[in-house]
């Protein structure tokens, strides 16, 4: 399940960055993606909520424009 989602604000394919953090109640990992949907992407588990936080930080750093995406309910 999402738990958190930005996007950098980039509609275009070769521009669009997104970032995830994700948990099934007992893992987390997060996924940067890059070019939407049929883009590139990279994922990676993290031992807490926390240290997925600090990975989900890392790659938004440094770029302006990001922006929280809230789920729906």
């Amino acid at each position: 399940m999402v738990e958190e989602h930005w996007w950098n604000g980039d509609p275009t394919p070769r521009g669009r960055r997104d970032v995830y953090i994700r948990t099934d109640g007992r893992r987390w990992e997060v996924q940067a993606q890059i070019g939407g949907a049929q883009g590139r992407s990279e994922v990676l588990e993290c031992a807490t909520r926390s240290s997925a936080s600090i990975l989900a930080d890392a790659w938004r750093a440094g770029a302006p424009g990001w922006r929280e995406l809230r789920r729906s309910a």
